[in-house]
């Protein structure tokens, strides 16, 4: 394990949803590497698919303006929502 520690560290194991974005290839090429250094600081093999989300939650958690209006305003998904949505085996 390296000395250096990253900004996100050993990722927790969750029950996940498919979601599906589209990126630039810059980008792409960013989050490999940054999967690529998290795998050889933490010794698992991890991908990008698997960062991002953890990578998101991480920066809503240190967002204070989405902190403030979040508690200010009750924010509730629509029932139906959850209909195109397909549960995915946890990681």
């Amino acid at each position: 394990m390296s000395a250096n520690k990253l900004r996100l560290g050993p990722l927790p194991k969750t029950e996940t949803l498919k979601l599906t974005f589209t990126c630039s290839a810059s980008l792409k090429v960013k989050l490999d590497r940054y999967a690529a250094l998290h795998a050889q600081t933490y010794g698992e093999a991890v991908d990008a698919v698997a960062l991002i989300p953890h990578m998101l939650e991480a920066f809503m958690e240190r967002d204070r303006g989405f902190k403030r209006l979040h508690k200010a305003r009750s924010v509730v998904a629509p029932a139906d929502s959850s209909d195109h949505l397909r549960r995915s085996t946890p990681t």
